[in-house]
Parts: structure tokens; sequence; C-alpha cells
């Protein structure tokens, strides 16, 4: 059984497959986009642009990588985003998640 406060030897022992895991996972995206047509396109793209802050952020020091992560990609908070225009129910997906530069 795990202690309350793991020391941080035991929280990479229990980590350590899934984050590299995911590692490999994110350098072969990037390799794929790289290796693909219309490459400059691509790096001119806001997304791409939001992914390399986000590995900027993660080679930074800090507890609060998670989270800067998270605003990175999240728009501020609107009032009423569950109402259309009009007043009626509505939720339109957008914000700089689904935004691209072309």
């Amino acid at each position: 059984m795990s202690s309350p406060n793991p020391t941080a030897a035991e929280v990479l022992d229990r980590v350590f497959l899934e984050v590299r895991c995911k590692l490999l996972d994110s350098a072969a995206a990037l390799d794929r986009i790289a290796r693909a047509e219309a490459v400059e396109l691509a790096r001119r793209d806001r997304r791409m642009q939001q992914i390399h802050e986000a590995i900027a952020i993660l080679n930074s020091p800090g507890v609060d990588r998670a989270e800067r992560i998270q605003m990175l990609f999240s728009d501020a908070y609107v009032p009423n985003w569950t109402k259309a225009s009009n007043g009626a129910p509505g939720v339109t997906l957008g914000g700089k998640a689904f935004q691209e530069t072309r």
C-alpha cells in the first residue's frame, strides 16, 4: 500500500511507462506532420504553435505545468455559453482548440 504522501521516486515508478508511451506517441505525431506534404503551411498553423508552446511549458520547472497547458488550449469563460444568441439552448464548438490558421 502506498503512503498518503508518496515520494517522487514512488510516483516516477508508477507513471514512468505511461509517460514514456505518451511522449513516444506525441513524437510520432510530430514526425508524421513533418513528413507530410505542405509542412510549411502546418508550421504556420496556430495549433502547431500551441503545440510548441505546450512543449516549452513541459520543459519548464514548476508544479503547475498541467494547468498552464490546459489554459493554453482553453478559451476564456463566456457567461451563458449554453445559450444561442436567440436565447435558445445551444453549444457551438470552436475556440482555441479548434481554430486553425490558413
